[in-house]
């Protein structure tokens, strides 16, 4: 299928949508108890049960209107039915806390590994968004890694020691504050290793001889 443009509001309500419904619906929800077929679930695990195919259709529109996914999107949603159908079949929404921790620590793990064999992973999923050089591509893949490892490990610590409720605001909300806050700190580092297009490399070259 060919890429096709898509609306940025459409777009972003596709991406970020199942997520900020998931946050209402579990606010909403998260005191109240379900009885379904003689068994109790918890607001957090009935929640997780509607998100898992709201989410999917989120992503699978996504790819009709577009024409593409994103590997992250396509690894999030396999994450996403496996965690979320575990956490829902064993009624134990530890499961489904855990899913951020595995979801990081793999990142972390395929950018690591990549780093071992002389590569930037990271350039593959973001090159078309950053152009950077090699070297730039490099240093950012490892502060990247870093960055999932810590992620993975306060993560741990905020569902082990904190609140339901804090937990999800702080993997909804915080995080991808967090996430934002890197990339945006990361700014020195994009404008020593740009990629600088054909042509402009062409005047800079004019201006050096002149």
């Amino acid at each position: 299928m060919t890429d096709k443009p898509l609306n940025s509001w459409a777009k972003a309500t596709l991406e970020f949508g199942p997520t900020i419904a998931f946050v209402v619906a579990y606010l909403i929800a998260r005191n109240q108890t379900f009885l379904i077929a003689g068994t109790e679930y918890s607001g957090l695990i009935a929640v997780i049960a509607a998100f898992i195919p709201f989410f999917l259709i989120a992503i699978g529109a996504l790819w009709f209107l577009s024409g593409k996914v994103s590997r992250i999107q396509v690894a999030a949603a396999v994450m996403v039915i496996v965690f979320g159908a575990s956490s829902v079949w064993l009624n134990d929404p530890r499961v489904f806390k855990m899913k951020p921790t595995a979801i990081y620590l793999l990142l972390a793990l395929i950018l690591g590994l990549g780093l071992l064999l002389g590569q930037s992973w990271l350039k593959y999923i973001m090159e078309d968004m950053i152009p950077l050089r090699p070297e730039g591509w490099m240093i950012l893949t490892k502060r990247t890694a870093l960055l999932f490892v810590l992620s993975a490990g306060a993560n741990e610590l905020v569902w082990r020691t904190q609140s339901e409720a804090f937990w999800v605001l702080f993997e909804t909300l915080a995080m991808p504050i967090v996430v934002f806050v890197f990339f945006l700190a990361q700014i020195g580092l994009f404008i020593d290793y740009a990629m600088l297009a054909p042509a402009k490399k062409k005047r800079q070259k004019k201006r050096a001889e002149s």
